[in-house]
């Protein structure tokens, strides 16, 4: 399966938002077929990792990674929801897997200056994640070093919940924060928790370059209709 480009941050969109599409709402029985099936519509398959104690879900596994990769050649954003002290040896199992950018939390502030390091030893770009009520502002430090912020818009590791009521203003204070930072490099801004159709909007508005689509995109009875109206954003 051929991999993704060197340049594959540079070259996502930059006049529609981003297809990021959350493999925890795949059919993980027929995994597969499913990321065959939604493809053609796909720019980054968003992989969660939860070790159940950082955040309450368990999910998902670097075989599981290492399998996708063999089946997609799309990029694989591994999003990990891990403590800080198993958190580097995941970094070397994720990226030994074939991931092509992994996010940690910025909450792992012990260990993520390490984090980033060894990011930057593997070649395996770095992203970073705020819970929904961390200060945005502690991503500044790290801004310039990272290719993705996310932030989250609901509780860590829950589906189905709505969208937090500040999220909007937290992408603006984000978007300032990588507009700020120095870096000669793209970062794109992220959100991930709480997407429904009357959400995306609002995300887009406030900054967002991609929402991670989970039941939106999996579930929708026209994939064809409803990314043409994600692309119209």
């Amino acid at each position: 399966m051929t991999t993704p480009s060197k340049t594959w941050i540079a070259d996502l969109p930059k006049d529609r938002l981003i297809a990021e599409f959350s493999v925890w709402s795949a059919d993980l029985v027929r995994l597969a077929d499913d990321l065959a099936r939604v493809d053609p519509y796909v720019d980054i398959l968003h992989i969660d990792v939860a070790d159940g104690h950082f955040a309450p879900a368990m999910l998902f596994f670097p075989d599981l990674v290492a399998g996708v990769r063999k089946v997609s050649a799309r990029p694989i954003h591994v999003h990990l929801m891990v403590a800080d002290s198993i958190l580097l040896s995941q970094i070397e199992q994720f990226a030994d897997a074939g991931s092509d950018l992994i996010s940690l939390h910025v909450e792992n502030e012990s260990v993520a200056a390490e984090a980033l390091d060894l990011l930057d030893r593997r070649g395996v770009a770095a992203g970073m994640v705020l819970k929904v009520d961390t200060p945005v502002e502690r991503v500044e430090k790290y801004a310039s070093r990272l290719r993705f912020v996310t932030l989250l818009g609901t509780a860590i590791g829950v589906k189905g919940q709505g969208l937090d009521e500040k999220a909007g203003a937290r992408l603006q204070q984000a978007k300032q924060i990588i507009a700020g930072c120095g870096a000669a490099h793209r970062i794109v801004l992220a959100a991930d928790g709480g997407i429904r159709e009357h959400t995306v909007p609002l995300l887009r508005q406030s900054g967002a370059e991609t929402v991670v689509l989970g039941s939106l995109a999996f579930n929708a009875p026209s994939l064809d209709e409803r990314m043409a109206w994600v692309r119209a954003l």
